[in-house]
């Protein structure tokens, strides 16, 4: 009874050459072509067929471990790796850290089937994605920044949530800037902006989203008043401002924070950094390291930074409002009214345009013509509601329960007491939050 054997395509291959061989209807130099190997090899395989038919020309080692097989000490050491000080890790990052840290000699592809195996990593199928237009990057290093703020988990529950802010050159894929805040704000972009200038010079242009920090997005108002503060405090130093129209236009930013938010937790959490102040210590070796990785070289080898030649960087970067002077050498910022104090005749100053500057640690400078005016506070104004953007609402939230504490007879305190029927509990009304804060 014929044996049945087991062949792969290329072994059935050389049966069908080797019987033709063998029966003259085929040279050795054409089965040499047809197989794609040399003139000995040929020889051997035909020596194999004579020898043993169909069987000579199976492969020894089928059916053997590989002599490169991972040794079953190292598979348990990754594995125990994985498992524990790595938890969470992609294979990507596993496996850097696996080298780099761990000294073990392993490659990527063997750390991502050993993830599966173990069903520590999922692998992803290829999905059909939406076609965009290919842009190219640009050619000098400072040319255009992307920037964006991605609020995040990044302390893994070690601290509360906050926002990375993100600056990433788009000619290198470099990190420019990366910077822990409460939230995206004016005040927040501004240190992160000074952060930049203070290690590169000024870029010719940032390229943002319309978030209401970049760009004016109320119709009503005219040309000449669309500036917002950080537009404003942008041209004084001649910096453009560019808003994308999508968030795929701004694709290298975008990647880099879903780079960001997979690898930077993991490295806060190597090093036990439980705090953004801590954080932000931090980010400048990460900045590096991200770099030495992921960046790539601009197709010219100008820098289009401009040197930092203002000597008003830090007026430039507060929140500025005009203000027109009162009979009384009054005015009103915020909710507060402010008393000029001057030597010079009061009618001087009567109906005068003057600016008010509030940086981020609060402090009020009233200019006149570019000079700074005493004053005194006046009156304070009872706190009023505030506006707040859809975006911003998890923020003022958080906070909103250190801004009054209720006495101990106040009806709120009582909340938790359930009454006895179910039915006096009032049924809950459907409606936005305008209509839920009107019960």
């Amino acid at each position: 009874m014929d044996e049945l054997l087991k062949m792969s395509p290329k072994e059935l291959s050389r049966l069908e050459v080797m019987q033709r061989l063998s029966e003259k209807r085929l040279s050795q130099k054409e089965a040499a072509g047809v197989l794609g190997v040399s003139m000995r090899q040929v020889k051997r395989l035909l020596r194999a067929y004579r020898a043993d038919g169909a069987r000579g020309l199976v492969s020894k080692r089928r059916g053997r471990a590989s002599n490169n097989r991972l040794a079953a000490e190292t598979q348990q050491t990754v594995l125990d790796l994985l498992k524990g000080k790595y938890s969470g890790f992609r294979p990507t990052l596993a496996h850097e850290k696996l080298v780099e840290l761990e000294g073990l000699s392993i490659s990527d592809e063997s750390v991502r089937q050993l993830m599966i195996a173990e069903g520590l990593w999922k692998p992803k199928k290829a999905r059909q994605g939406e076609v965009h237009q290919m842009r190219e990057r640009r050619a000098c290093f400072g040319e255009l920044i992307q920037i964006d703020g991605s609020e995040h988990d990044w302390f893994e529950g070690r601290a509360p949530k906050c926002t990375l802010l993100v600056f990433i050159d788009d000619a290198t894929g470099q990190l420019g800037q990366l910077l822990f805040v409460e939230r995206e704000s004016f005040f927040g972009y501004c240190q992160a902006v000074q952060g930049y200038f203070a290690r590169h010079g000024l870029p010719v242009a940032f390229y943002s989203d319309k978030h209401g920090i970049f760009r004016v997005n109320q119709a009503t108002f005219s040309t000449a008043d669309a500036l917002t503060q950080f537009g404003r405090a942008m041209q004084e130093l001649e910096v453009q401002i560019i808003c994308a129209n999508t968030p795929q236009a701004k694709g290298r930013v975008e990647r880099a924070i879903q780079t960001l938010q997979d690898r930077l937790p993991k490295e806060l959490r190597l090093r036990d950094i439980a705090s953004p102040e801590a954080g932000n210590a931090y980010l400048p070796e990460f900045i590096a390291d991200f770099n030495r990785r992921f960046a790539v070289a601009p197709r010219s080898s100008h820098d289009a930074h401009r040197p930092l030649a203002s000597a008003n960087l830090a007026r430039i970067l507060t929140w500025q409002e005009t203000r027109t002077l009162s009979k009384n050498l009054t005015i009103q910022f915020q909710k507060v009214v402010y008393q000029i104090q001057t030597e010079r005749p009061g009618y001087a100053l009567r109906k005068a345009t003057v600016t008010v500057c509030l940086d981020a640690q609060g402090t009020i400078t009233i200019l006149y013509k570019g000079q700074p005016l005493s004053y005194t506070v006046f009156h304070k104004q009872t706190a009023q509601a505030q506006i707040v953007e859809s975006k911003h609402i998890d923020f003022a939230l958080r906070y909103q329960k250190n801004a009054h504490t209720p006495a101990p007879d106040h009806p709120w305190r009582n909340y938790n007491t359930l009454p006895s029927n179910p039915t006096d509990v009032p049924a809950p009304r459907g409606g936005d939050i305008s209509t839920l804060e009107n019960r």
